[in-house]
């Protein structure tokens, strides 16, 4: 070999990151030299911090070795690459949202790969500022562990989660451990992807025959003002990037409305966008009978798989996303305890949906539900596509 030619790992921490950026050399050198790959990130975080001029690429330079240490199972490992998407990733606003992205997903790893005592240390000093980037890579991996039903009972981990709790970090509020309504979040089951068709739906979920007081009633139905609700019951699918805006609608009803009228067409007579020119299309609509379970773990899905143009959440925010939607469409407030509110929403009934429009392709993914609550009265559409109508 010649002499001048280098080996991987040799001196990784005085060459430039981008020519240490090929997976299997990462790999490798998070395997043999973790410390050196880990002072070449920190070195290029230092430069972008100075406003240097790799700071356009740090982050996602950064954060692939954070990502490759995150899975190289060692405490060592697992402290490099929560101080670099912790500390050491540029933190102006063209950086944010890649750091957010990166944060979580790092946590994800560990959890995944790491010994639960070798990420006990990570814990030890407790935050005190709820927005630093350190705190919520460790708010994400108490949360990636909750998942997986790990972590609580640990005295140091307590103790960092009753912190972020006084400091009113968002993920705080989540359960420590995992509710059996939660049990298909981050489960992949073979052939249950996302429902495309109306066959698909109509397989997986008992069909309700549309009816002539369905279609009255829907005619009575009155706009109500949602305010932060529609926001609340989208989020998962904003933030996880899905291709067009959700259509989230809140109606109300002068009369209780008969289970048996709660159908494809009452909510066909509901003014939606996303049901503007059904009957136009090929195909017809459908409605079928869901279960709170089941609308909570896509509201999940949609923020943890993120949309067609890539937005994956981790788990811990997709959760907290999920929640959110699911007491926005129950009309819940947040001091609603889980448990309470997984007993509300067995007592309303759960619609899902699809037509033939505009707005469901039945190409990527398409969701529509619609929820009546326990008087009869008041009904809320979520409808969301992953599909980009310009595209």
């Amino acid at each position: 070999m010649n002499g001048n030619q280098a080996t991987p790992g040799d001196d990784a921490s005085h060459r430039p990151l981008g020519n240490l950026s090929g997976a299997a050399e990462l790999k490798l050198l998070a395997e043999s030299r973790p410390e050196e790959l880990y002072e070449a990130a920190r070195r290029l975080g230092r430069e972008a911090a100075d406003g240097g001029s790799a700071s356009a690429a740090a982050v996602p330079a950064i954060g692939r070795v954070a990502d490759v240490l995150a899975e190289r199972r060692s405490r060592d490992c697992a402290r490099f690459a929560v101080d670099l998407v912790g500390r050491l990733l540029p933190v102006g606003p063209a950086e944010r949202e890649e750091g957010d992205r990166l944060r979580r997903s790092v946590a994800a790893k560990l959890a995944k790969t790491q010994q639960l005592r070798d990420l006990v240390p990570l814990f030890e000093e407790l935050p005190d500022d709820a927005q630093d980037p350190s705190t919520d890579v460790r708010a994400c991996l108490l949360g990636e562990l909750a998942l997986i039903g790990t972590g609580r009972g640990r005295p140091v981990l307590d103790a960092y989660a009753e912190r972020l709790r006084e400091l009113g970090h968002p993920l705080a509020a989540l359960p420590r451990t995992r509710l059996d309504v939660e049990h298909r979040f981050t489960v992949r089951v073979r052939g249950l992807g996302s429902v495309k068709t109306p066959d698909q739906l109509r397989s997986r979920f008992p069909e309700i025959s549309p009816t002539d007081g369905g279609a009255a009633a829907g005619r009575t139905a009155g706009r109500a003002p949602g305010g932060t609700r529609a926001g609340a019951a989208a989020e998962p699918f904003t933030a996880g990037g899905w291709a067009r805006e959700p259509e989230v609608r809140f109606f109300t009803l002068p009369r209780p409305l008969d289970p048996d009228d709660f159908n494809i067409s009452f909510v066909r007579e509901l003014p939606l966008d996303s049901l503007v020119g059904e009957g136009a299309h090929r195909g017809g609509a459908v409605s079928c009978r869901t279960t709170p379970d089941d609308v909570l773990n896509t509201l999940f899905a949609a923020a943890y798989d993120g949309g067609v143009n890539g937005r994956p959440q981790g788990g811990a925010y997709a959760r907290l996303y999920a929640w959110n939607s699911l007491y926005a469409l129950l009309g819940l407030p947040a001091d609603v305890p889980f448990l309470e509110a997984v007993g509300q929403a067995l007592d309303h009934r759960w619609l899902r949906f699809m037509a033939f429009t505009d707005w469901f392709h039945h190409d990527t993914a398409d969701e529509g539900f619609a929820v009546l609550d326990p008087t009869r009265t008041r009904v809320t559409v979520l409808a969301a596509t992953d599909t980009d109508a310009d595209g």
